[in-house]
């Protein structure tokens, strides 16, 4: 009967285009390239990068960045360190001050915490979780820039980049 029941919801949020239900969004992205997070030459955990096609860009699709921490990190070096390569990556001044509601929502983590940024690409929201709780949304025109942190002309590593998207 519960098996019954998970069907006809799971059918029911496909069909629905069910936006807030996790099994919905991992049915329509796809896994495209993963890599280790390093700062130095220490590996802090794991980075995926999702996109409903891999062959696509991704500044022009829904996609979907995983992180998976080894290490605990304090909140202010994921503060730190978005705005150092935003503003590396994004030249536009006025837009670097869109970005601070996300990268005000960033908590410490602890080895085993997962966090996960995704972009809504018809609905333009970019929307950050930590372990499977939402923290926050932005919905701009040009929110899915916040990527460029990773896959952006100057990112958090070129290794990585590489890694995620070939």
């Amino acid at each position: 009967m519960a098996t019954a029941f998970q069907k006809i919801a799971i059918s029911t949020a496909l069909v629905m285009g069910c936006s807030f239900c996790p099994w919905a969004q991992a049915q329509s992205l796809n896994q495209c390239g993963n890599g280790p997070l390093m700062v130095g030459k220490k590996q802090v955990g794991m980075a995926s990068y999702f996109a409903q096609n891999c062959s696509q860009s991704w500044e022009k699709q829904n996609i979907q960045m995983d992180f998976s921490y080894t290490q605990n990190i304090p909140q202010w070096a994921f503060k730190r360190a978005a705005t150092h390569l935003l503003k590396r990556n994004v030249k536009d001044a006025k837009i670097h001050a869109l970005f601070n509601p996300i990268t005000d929502l960033y908590r410490p983590v602890r080895s085993g915490d997962l966090y996960r940024l995704k972009y809504n690409h018809a609905t333009q929201t970019l929307s950050l979780s930590l372990n499977q709780q939402s923290l926050g949304q932005l919905k701009h025109p040009l929110a899915q820039q916040y990527f460029n942190i990773w896959l952006g002309p100057q990112p958090f590593s070129a290794k990585l980049k590489q890694q995620l998207l070939n």
